[in-house]
This record gives structure tokens, sequence and C-alpha cells, in this order.
């Protein structure tokens, strides 16, 4: 099992940035694919991005390419999201996740999580 912490989300107008972060502790950090999830008032939990054990695999959902970005950095036990050019439609919680797949699994699907932060909410205004 792993421990997952969200920080960083706030209210940002639209055009605007952040960047979350997620510092995980308990089993070992690169063991585990993490993904970010987000879940808007009245909606579903819907994927947003993924990222490999090793950092050389990212997927994104379509809505937010080009605009968001997933990285971690194992020595720290972190996974980042840096949201660029941010619209109203991004607003939601956001919450990191830990998946133990293969070494170059990107899962996409709730189900294939175990793990799961608190999540932060993000909220841009137009």
């Amino acid at each position: 099992q792993v421990q997952l912490v969200e920080s960083g989300g706030g209210l940002v107008q639209a055009g605007g940035s952040l960047r979350l972060s997620c510092a995980a502790s308990g089993r070992t950090f690169s063991s585990y694919a993490m993904g970010w999830f987000r879940q808007a008032p009245g909606k579903e939990r819907e994927f947003v991005a993924v990222i490999n054990r090793s950092g050389l695999r990212k997927i994104y959902t379509d809505s937010v390419k080009g605009r968001l970005t997933i990285s971690r950095d194992n020595a720290k036990n972190t996974v980042y999201l840096q949201m660029n050019s941010l619209k109203p439609e991004d607003t939601a919680v956001y919450y990191c996740a830990a998946s133990e797949t293969t070494a170059s699994g990107t899962p996409s699907h709730r189900y294939e999580y175990s793990d799961w932060g608190q999540g932060t909410q993000v909220t841009v205004s137009s």
C-alpha cells in the first residue's frame, strides 16, 4: 500500500497555470504507475493522465493534450501535474492514484488503481 497526499490546488483565472503535486509514502514509489483523475460536481471521476514507472511513457485524455503535463521524480517520491492554459471546464477535484502494474504499463481505468489521495480542488474562473 502507498499513501498519497495531493497539494497545489486553488483558484485561478482562465488561461492561468497551476502545478499539482502528489507526495507518496509507504512502498517503493518506482513500483507504481501514477495517474491523475478529476471529478467535477455531478459527474463521474474521469481519467486525466498517467505516467509509467520510469517516467518515459505518458498518456493523456484528449481534452487536456497540449495543456497539461504529467511528470514524476522517483528520488522525491512525487508525481506532478503542470496545468497551463486552464479553462473553466477544468474545474474539479483532482486525485492522484497509484497502480502496481508492469514497467511499461499506463493504466487509464479507475479499477486499475489501488491507492488514492484525498484530492485537491482546482477552480478556474471565467
